[in-house]
């Protein structure tokens, strides 16, 4: 069974700074597609940062210059730091992965995690 766990989400300040990891466990064979998506209350679910198929990093407007998504294939993990962080930002956070897992192509969702920027 794979699973997808995020870390890292917690209270900050307004222009303080988190970074957020999502690691992938289980039978995974490769991941091709990558996002960090967002939801904020009575808001739908949003895309913030991800990396394409071809491995290209793209970024919501409202995250560009501020939010940098990083990764590391050895170790199934995404990271995304985030910088300069406004009340705004305030959501759950969710890893998704598009990706061969146990033989099968399909997509997951991690359980999400926390980020609150308030003073």
């Amino acid at each position: 069974q794979v699973q997808l766990v995020e870390s890292g989400g917690g209270l900050v300040q307004p222009g303080g700074s988190l970074r957020l990891s999502c690691v992938a466990s289980g039978s995974i064979y490769e991941i091709k597609i990558w996002g960090w998506y967002r939801q904020a209350p009575g808001k739908q679910r949003e895309l913030v940062a991800g990396f394409t198929r071809g491995g290209d990093s793209v970024y919501a407007d409202y995250v560009k210059g501020r939010f940098t998504i990083s990764r590391d294939n050895a170790e199934n993990r995404i990271y995304l730091q985030m910088n300069s962080l406004k009340p705004d930002d305030t959501a759950v956070y969710y890893c998704n992965a598009d990706g061969l897992f146990g033989g099968t192509w399909s997509n997951m969702w991690g359980q999400g995690t926390q980020v609150t920027v308030s003073s």
